[in-house]
């Protein structure tokens, strides 16, 4: 199973830290962990509560990545298709899909 480098991992966490200040305010601020070949995103929410979003599977490239979203009810991560009908895409289309799920406020 292949790492990802050290470059990748730090390029990683900035472009999804830096999507969620400008995407998710709700998210105070998020925890990036690697191993193997896979990035796995939590969420903290603003009264500190740590919330499971996805794991990303590095495929080589810095700017495509597998997804697989967290399900609760399992306490497992699943591949999921992103909205754009892919397996694998962009770090924030993946962040952008966790929290549309996870952070939506429901309309009343």
């Amino acid at each position: 199973m292949p790492t990802v480098p050290e470059s990748t991992r730090s390029s990683l966490s900035q472009r999804l830290t830096a999507h969620a200040r400008t995407s998710w305010p709700r998210l105070a601020g998020l925890d990036v962990r690697h191993r193997g070949q896979f990035a796995y995103v939590d969420g903290e929410l603003a009264d500190g509560q740590t919330i499971k979003l996805m794991r990303l599977r590095h495929g080589g490239s810095a700017s495509t990545w597998g997804f697989a979203l967290y399900l609760a009810s399992s306490d497992k991560y699943e591949d999921t298709i992103l909205p754009t009908g892919s397996f694998a895409g962009s770090p924030e289309d993946a962040l952008d899909c966790a929290c549309s799920l996870y952070l939506a406020i429901p309309e009343i």
